[in-house]
């Protein structure tokens, strides 16, 4: 909400022309317009990305802002408390898009956190804190970064974040599925009924404003403020920021659902519904203005180089992949996912990945993607010798799982960073019985509830998948310790999220030495 006399002339100045530009004099916003928090992310050697959006009254329809151009002054500096300025300037907040701001900042010092803060109307923002890379190239001994994603907002609240916020990290990598699109009655984490620990405004999510609903209620959450303020992000997304289990090739009918479905759109109407999902996502996130969607499509894949320790490719497995085979779902393989043709990534980010990994120049070759690449027999039932696959990772593609690990097999040192699966595990990468990698994939901040230690049949499933070291069904995070002669991930987990504050452990250690394939595990 805003001031009246200010809103009168901001109608008189935009009447039925382009948004005006309004500036935000002293009393301004009736109430606090940095709700959403700060953000920073896409981190490189010179600089970041830092974020924000004005919303003084974040729920209600564009945030309770005017629809009119508001300039934002951004202020980075060396020490948390600003006394030396190392960059500033004024952004302007669009209402176009939701009066977010994206300040790409260059000139900063290599390897080194700063601080930023942003004003408005005599109004101040949380301040917020973030790393430089080191230079590419340069001498490199050790890296320490989180992995998180997966937040229901029903299932849970987020305390892991706040402990997330206390680490002491490089940067973070969000897989996805920092939203999901709809709202549930009942949640089912036992099998038995049981009432969603806090509810979503809408019950489903339709167009641009229903999405940034969505976005906004999230984004209140002061623990996932917590971490955003604290680390410099880099934010990816899967499917739940539009519709479950989503892909280039979108057919509801071969998803599966009715086909006298009247909610089920078509392909065409789908995209309409992509355009705002995809608006609303770079709305809200800490990324480059590369990444602003383009005719329903984002740039979304990018690669981070970390010195000379690693170099680390961000993929998308969403925008480009073919239909899942059978209908999708977990089920036994059909000639399907065996296709030739099959895609996962598309050809121009196979050939974009290709390029990158080719160039060399650092101890660790990372791959962050949303997928589980393993391609695990997902039964739990050790009477039926079925194998049941995920459809939906890339164990549904098998000739493109194929060939990325034919790629793996002529790297060095190659370790793979999955989300999607609300559970952790880590395996070998395996190729005609040859170990080419190690993949590491991480639980949900929320998504499944409370879980357990280890889920039923999970005796069977490591029984069943040889390759598979670890798995335990507990919400949390991953930290990355990376060095010149190991990598390990640590699985850190919090003992329940019905509660808004829970108790933090580290559960377990997957162990990567330097040029020795396979994953060993410590306590």
């Amino acid at each position: 909400m805003l001031n009246r006399r200010h809103f009168l002339a901001t109608a008189t100045l935009a009447g039925l022309s382009a948004p005006a530009i309004l500036r935000a004099e002293a009393g301004f916003f009736r109430d606090f317009p940095f709700s959403l928090g700060v953000a920073a992310g896409d981190p490189a050697s010179d600089g970041f990305v830092i974020w924000t959006r004005l919303a003084p009254d974040p729920m209600e329809r564009h945030g309770g802002m005017p629809l009119v151009n508001v300039p934002v002054e951004w202020e980075v500096a060396e020490d948390g408390g600003f006394r030396t300025i190392a960059a500033k300037g004024t952004e302007l907040a669009r209402p176009e898009l939701g009066h977010s701001v994206h300040v790409e900042v260059t000139g900063l010092k290599p390897d080194r956190p700063y601080y930023y803060r942003f004003t408005a109307g005599g109004e101040r923002s949380l301040r917020g804190r973030a790393r430089t890379l080191p230079a590419v190239g340069a001498r490199t001994d050790a890296l320490k970064f989180g992995v998180c994603g997966c937040q229901h907002y029903e299932s849970g609240f987020y305390g892991a974040y706040r402990h997330l916020a206390r680490e002491d990290l490089a940067f973070v990598y969000h897989y996805g599925d920092f939203i999901y699109e709809y709202q549930q009655d009942y949640l089912f984490p036992d099998g038995l009924p049981v009432r969603p620990v806090r509810k979503y405004a809408l019950r489903g999510l339709q167009d641009l404003t229903d999405f940034r609903t969505s976005y906004t209620q999230t984004l209140l959450d002061i623990d996932m403020q917590a971490a955003r303020s604290a680390h410099a992000f880099i934010s990816s997304f899967d499917d739940h920021e539009i519709r479950n289990d989503w892909v280039s090739v979108y057919d509801d009918w071969k998803m599966g659902l009715d086909e006298n479905d009247p909610d089920a759109p078509p392909p065409d109407i789908f995209m309409l519904r992509r355009q705002a999902a995809f608006q609303a996502w770079y709305e809200h996130m800490p990324v480059r203005k590369a990444l602003l969607p383009k005719g329903g499509f984002i740039a979304a894949n990018r690669e981070l180089r970390y010195g000379d320790l690693l170099s680390m490719q961000i993929l998308d497995t969403r925008q480009y992949r073919d239909n899942q085979p059978c209908g999708d779902g977990f089920k036994p393989a059909c000639p399907d996912v065996f296709a030739k043709n099959a895609e996962v990534l598309g050809k121009a980010q196979d050939d974009w990945l290709a390029k990158n990994l080719a160039k060399g120049g650092a101890t660790w070759n990372g791959i962050a993607q949303q997928v589980t690449m393993m391609s695990l027999d997902r039964q739990r039932d050790d009477r039926d010798p079925e194998k049941i696959l995920n459809l939906d990772s890339w164990a549904g593609y098998e000739a493109p799982r194929e060939r990325m690990l034919s790629r793996l097999a002529g790297l060095k040192n190659a370790v793979v960073i999955t989300g999607d699966e609300h559970q952790n595990f880590c395996g070998d990468l395996i190729l005609k019985d040859k170990v080419v990698g190690a993949e590491f994939v991480g639980t949900s901040i929320t998504s499944g509830g409370d879980g357990s230690d280890l889920r039923k049949g999970t005796d069977v499933f490591l029984k069943r998948n040889p390759e598979l070291k670890f798995a335990n069904d507990l919400r949390g995070y991953m930290v990355c310790e990376v060095g010149r002669e190991a990598w390990q991930t640590h699985f850190m987990t919090v003992d329940k999220v019905t509660t808004p504050v829970n108790t933090l452990s580290k559960r377990a250690t997957g162990v990567v030495e330097n040029g020795v394939a396979g994953i060993k595990m410590s306590a």
